[in-house]
């Protein structure tokens, strides 16, 4: 076998990239409401700007995780991290440009379609559609990872991942404080996308090494791009690898039931419970803080002792108890429940994605990825819309739903203790 030895991917890149991205956009994140209603539109619009991204995920993300499969990870990650600094581009002219060319419709109230409007979701819709570094990033944590340090690894790409929402709305609220308003957070995503672009550029190695037969190199041009061509994946033919299809139910399944409490919990406390914005700011710090240290050093202990499928169930069970605490009107309770959710979530995830990427191998992961990112993609569109319709019918009682959701999830899980032996 002949390989380049030259070329060393390590973690720690990735890992940077990964809290880069997460960081930028979580300073705009709180502030998109904000501009949405100033701009003319109302909480359907503000919906469907929410949408916007992961309908063009949806898309976007198979293709890429299969492209990275044919053409190596650092160019897909530096396309799609190309993609997001443009689209936060697109969005900071949309805040300059004069809301000229207006039009208005009447849904549940008045929305204003406007140029600055659509530029920002023309922005949020290219974002998605080139939205494909997390699965990219999981692809190539499996290619440098072994099977035994893959729980480890996803842990601690989802701790830079909650890094970056501790300090993503604590710099949005220090840049939104000043002259230019909702103006400099948009500036500062752009920078900080930009920087991502630099870090993969100048750090990230490509993991994804094409290993040929020696006596293969000797074989005409024609005859050496077939033989490279046939190890390659056709786009959605992940389905017909074993066990893919389960896996990707369950994750299509976990992703709602995360949806349902991400669409609720915010108007929940603000509404029924009458929480400030600060208070909601403190308790999602609180949460992320607590998820990275879960995901760190504690799910590194527990990895050890503890099989993966083990873990993923539970981690349902705990994140079930969770969802119940959030139901009290109890500050106490409720921050029990923040813990809960942090140790549920932080040890049912890493473990969950590590035995995904065991389903294939270093010719498939981008395609796996790619396509549980979808699956993502479309269980946030569904969980958006009618986790809103649900919460009108049920307010708090909702959590009790998603308690038995993510129990149920829990329950469907247990045939993964037989198939981690298998993989």
């Amino acid at each position: 076998m002949t390989e380049d030895t030259t070329i060393k991917p390590g973690l720690f890149p990735v890992l940077l990239v990964t809290f880069i991205n997460m960081l930028g956009m979580s300073v705009v994140l709180p502030f998109l409401v904000i501009i949405v209603l100033n701009m003319g539109g109302n909480e359907y619009m503000y919906a469907l700007l929410g949408a916007m991204y992961s309908i063009f995920q949806l898309i976007g993300a198979p293709v890429l995780g299969n492209w990275s499969d044919r053409i190596g990870r650092k160019k897909i990650l530096l396309l799609s991290s190309v993609g997001t600094f443009t689209g936060w581009l697109i969005f900071t002219a949309g805040l300059l440009v004069p809301p000229k060319l207006t039009a208005t419709l009447h849904i549940n109230g008045p929305m204003v379609f406007s140029i600055p409007l659509i530029l920002i979701f023309f922005a949020r819709a290219l974002d998605g559609l080139t939205g494909g570094s997390i699965s990219v990033a999981n692809a190539y944590v499996a290619d440098i990872s072994k099977k035994e340090d893959r729980k480890k690894n996803f842990g601690k790409i989802s701790a830079a991942s909650n890094l970056g929402l501790i300090f993503g709305p604590l710099l949005a609220g220090l840049l939104g404080a000043t002259k230019l308003g909702n103006l400099l957070p948009v500036i500062a995503t752009s920078l900080i996308s930009l920087a991502a672009i630099f870090v993969i550029y100048f750090y990230v190695h490509e993991s994804r090494i094409i290993k040929v037969e020696a006596n293969v190199m000797e074989q005409p041009k024609a005859q050496l791009i077939k033989k490279i061509r046939s190890i390659k994946l056709p786009l959605f033919k992940v389905f017909n690898i074993p066990m893919v299809p389960y896996f990707l139910l369950l994750y299509f399944l976990i992703f709602l039931a995360f949806n349902f409490f991400y669409v609720a919990f915010p108007v929940y406390a603000a509404g029924e419970l009458k929480w400030s914005v600060l208070q909601l700011g403190v308790f999602f710090s609180f949460l992320s803080g607590a998820l990275v240290i879960v995901q760190g050093p504690v799910l590194s202990f527990l990895g050890k002792k503890f099989s993966g499928a083990s873990l993923v169930i539970a981690g349902g069970l705990l994140l079930a108890i969770c969802f119940i605490c959030l139901a009290f009107n109890t500050i106490v309770i409720m921050y029990t429940g923040a813990l809960f959710f942090a140790l549920g979530n932080g040890i049912m995830w890493p473990s969950f994605v590590a035995l995904l990427s065991n389903t294939g191998d270093e010719n498939t992961q981008g395609s796996i990825q790619g396509t549980a990112s979808s699956a993502g993609s479309l269980a946030s569109i569904i969980g958006l819309v009618s986790g809103a319709f649900i919460y009108d019918m049920l307010k708090g009682n909702i959590f009790f739903v998603t308690a038995a959701f993510m129990a149920f999830i829990s329950l469907i899980s247990i045939p993964l203790i037989k198939i981690e032996k298998k993989l």
